[in-house]
């Protein structure tokens, strides 16, 4: 992933990959802690997404060093926007962590230009489809918090994602 020379938004480019970044780390956080929750196909779809994680924020790292900045480390740890105790909460928290990953390369996509907006929009298309692979159903605009449906469970209206 890398930024085109010689465009006017370097500057967002680089925060909005930082942010993406910082999404990645988590989501490698939040797989991990989701993992031992699930059996069968479904951890062998959570090994999948965490190793697509990795790679995407390994990625990341070094478009951000590309763009003149120094990467965001990672957190020791995150907090889980709810506990994850059976296979149910495991599989909710996949679908969290995809949302929130596809809202930040939704912004980098609209901060990019050239190969790094066609790398963050790919990025979105492959957190939105595992989304639905993990909620059961789609949003129309994914990535998009603020042109999708209002969640079914207000209650969960506020776990938009994982938080340090």
């Amino acid at each position: 992933m890398t930024q085109e020379a010689g465009t006017d938004d370097t500057e967002g480019a680089l925060r909005a990959a930082q942010a993406a970044l910082a999404a990645e780390h988590a989501a490698v956080y939040g797989y991990g802690a989701l993992g031992g929750r699930l059996e069968g196909g479904r951890r062998v779809d959570a090994t999948a997404a965490g190793d697509a994680h990795r790679a995407r924020r390994d990625a990341l790292t070094r478009t951000v060093r590309d763009l003149g900045g120094t990467p965001v480390a990672a957190h020791a740890a995150y907090a889980l926007p709810f506990a994850v105790r059976d296979p149910s909460t495991a599989t909710r928290l996949a679908a969290v962590l995809e949302d929130r990953v596809a809202g930040v390369y939704s912004d980098l996509v609209r901060a990019a230009r050239g190969p790094l907006r066609q790398d963050a929009a790919v990025a979105l298309r492959e957190a939105a489809v595992r989304a639905v692979r993990w909620r059961g159903t789609g949003v129309a605009f994914p990535g998009l918090t603020e042109k999708a449906a209002p969640p079914e469970n207000t209650a969960e209206a506020g776990a938009t994602g994982v938080t340090h």
